[in-house]
């Protein structure tokens, strides 16, 4: 089963309902649901998709969503080797996106699902929207 990583903007699109870029992101969490893939974030995705659920609602209704969706994806944990590989990186510029990366590679993921191509632009993984992903498979 592939591993895939999935950058917080693609969590953000599905929870949120993001067009256009639902549908694609939608198909990405159904393939996990049917066990074709395995879909798995930082626990920083958690928090950064926290904030912008409670921008929208209230915190009950924000916890029962991220429940849900710990049901389909692996969290992986941030951690001060992960930390510090970002901070002693001068490939990323976005401190955020090294966070993402690292955590990555630290937990042997395949390939990074995000919207923001140009954000990975310098991956030693593969990187690729959740539409390309879909696509590829097909």
């Amino acid at each position: 089963m592939r591993k895939l990583f999935v950058d917080t903007n693609i969590v953000i699109d599905l929870l949120s309902r993001r067009e256009p870029f639902f549908e694609e992101a939608a198909e990405l969490f159904s393939l996990a649901d049917k066990k074709q893939v395995e879909l798995s974030v930082s626990s920083l995705t958690v928090a950064n998709t926290s904030y912008a659920l409670l921008r929208q609602m209230d915190s009950n209704k924000a916890k029962s969503i991220l429940r849900k969706l710990r049901l389909i994806l692996k969290i992986l944990p941030l951690d001060d080797k992960i930390v510090g590989l970002t901070l002693n990186d001068d490939t990323f510029t976005d401190f955020e996106d090294g966070l993402q990366y690292f955590t990555a590679i630290e937990y042997e993921q395949e390939v990074i699902i995000t919207r923001n191509l140009m954000d990975f632009k310098n991956s030693k993984l593969p990187t690729m929207t959740a539409k390309q992903f879909i696509e590829s498979i097909e």
